[in-house]
């Protein structure tokens, strides 16, 4: 493609020169054209082109912004763990320059007016673009309303949620996704088992780890994914499996997700940590679902590595340190979840350093599958002429460490503190613009609330 193709007067805004780009697809060297925050053109190696700034990427590569599907930046109401301005910041420095954001806030996000309200708070304070989610509740009169706000997705919970978001069996759950059978969006369940976690509790006084383990077992897993594949194939609706872990869970999805348009994800920290490390990292790992045993790990990692994972997101669900320090009766009682928007890409990069996956698989998982899924697949997730020019630089010849020291999450801490990584984040473009150098937020509150696209 000619090097001045839909460039003003001839010439680029910005020319990223002598980088080798990183697609889903695979690999390809070429120079990238930018201009009106769009990707303009991609340019041949040794061919003339001229533009306002010319960034020289020689040696390095270039990936498309990662799109984390999955993370909790807790406003409103929840400001003291995160806001907006702290969980974007660490995205932006993490490389994820499209956040999609749950709407388990305070109030949860159930109405069109709190979608709407939700919006309109992020506007100008975000330093990433942001999509966010909406919260199927009991009232399904107000989905027309919900549609019309373009989420993008729409989350169905069977377990652990107030009484108002449950919908604990196979008739609950089909009766609400006949709701959405012609609309043109996604369901994101998360699957539990109710029952399993109330009769679980009752059995189980002494609040241990154990008990935890116990009352959210890989069966209560397993069942909520056929449920939910199950509950898709007979009502034609588009779904998305939250974080799996387990191996029951995995052949369970791997036997049943062929029968409904559905996909899964999963989470860096679910690869990395199995249940033993409660002992050594304690409250700082307490999420849900939790940590499985050694084998599960591995049989996860074997499933990422054989493409049986569509997506992996973070599950970014900071709280304040003084919440996660805090004495608690029970294990289950310690807030569940923890940070991680700003080292997803470290995260992914360790697992190309341990040769499980490829840099293109870091980009199909984090990037082009979460951007498709969710509707935003027109614009975000690849480096291609029409996308947006949301773009990383990764030096393979520089390392990187992820300390606690240097997070910008409220929540002050990384379960992968002490992690070294070959390779380096050394630039972030959103829409064309530099926004980081240099782990240095250089151009903030750049981010734009995005919306689901057909």
């Amino acid at each position: 493609m000619p090097a001045s193709s839909g460039a003003a007067d001839g010439m680029f805004e910005t020319l990223i020169r002598g980088a080798t780009i990183v697609n889903a697809e695979g690999l390809d060297r070429r120079d990238v054209g930018i201009a009106g925050g769009r990707i303009v053109a991609l340019v041949a190696p040794g061919e003339t082109a001229s533009a306002r700034i010319v960034v020289d990427a020689s040696g390095s590569f270039l990936l498309p912004g990662l799109v984390d599907a999955h993370a909790h930046l807790r406003e409103p109401g929840l400001t003291h763990k995160e806001d907006f301005s702290s969980g974007t910041h660490a995205a932006a420095l993490g490389g994820v320059t499209t956040v999609l954001d749950m709407p388990t806030d305070e109030p949860w996000t159930a109405t069109a007016g709190e979608l709407s309200d939700k919006m309109a708070m992020a506007e100008g304070r975000i330093h990433v673009d942001v999509g966010f989610q909406a919260v199927i509740s009991h009232d399904l009169s107000l989905v027309p309303g919900l549609l019309e706000l373009a989420p993008v997705s729409f989350e169905l919970f069977t377990a652990d949620v107030p009484e108002a978001f449950l919908f604990q069996t196979l008739d609950a759950v089909t009766e609400a996704l006949r709701n959405f059978g012609d609309a043109d969006t996604l369901i994101g369940v998360s699957p539990g088992d109710q029952s399993m976690l109330t009769d679980s509790s009752a059995r189980h006084k002494a609040g241990t780890i154990a008990a935890f383990l116990d009352s959210r077992p890989p069966l209560a897993e397993a069942g909520g994914i056929a449920r939910a594949v199950l509950a898709a194939a007979s009502t034609n609706t588009r779904i998305h499996v939250r974080q799996i872990n387990s191996e029951l869970g995995v052949k369970i999805w791997s036997r049943l997700r062929d029968l409904a348009d559905a996909s899964v994800e999963t989470t860096p920290q679910n690869l990395s940590f199995s249940a033993d490390d409660y002992e050594t990292h304690g409250a700082n790992l307490k999420g849900s679902p939790p940590l499985r045993s050694r084998q599960d790990v591995d049989c996860l990692r074997a499933a990422l590595k054989a493409g049986l994972i569509d997506i992996v997101a973070t599950d970014h669900a900071p709280h304040a340190p003084a919440e996660k320090a805090a004495s608690y009766a029970t294990f289950a009682d310690i807030p569940g979840g923890m940070p991680g928007l700003q080292t997803l890409l470290q995260a992914m990069l360790k697992l190309v350093d341990e040769e499980l996956i490829t840099l293109a698989d870091v980009v199909r998982m984090c990037a082009r599958n979460p951007a498709k899924r969710f509707g935003l697949g027109q614009r975000k997730g690849r480096i291609a002429v029409g996308y947006d020019a949301d773009i990383l630089i990764v030096d393979p010849r520089k390392s990187s460490a992820i300390a606690n020291g240097d997070q910008v999450s409220r929540a002050g801490y990384t379960p992968f503190d002490g992690w070294t990584v070959k390779a380096r984040l050394t630039n972030v473009f959103l829409r064309g613009k530099e926004i980081v150098r240099d782990q240095v937020l250089i151009d903030p509150a750049q981010g734009k609330p995005v919306r689901r696209e057909s």
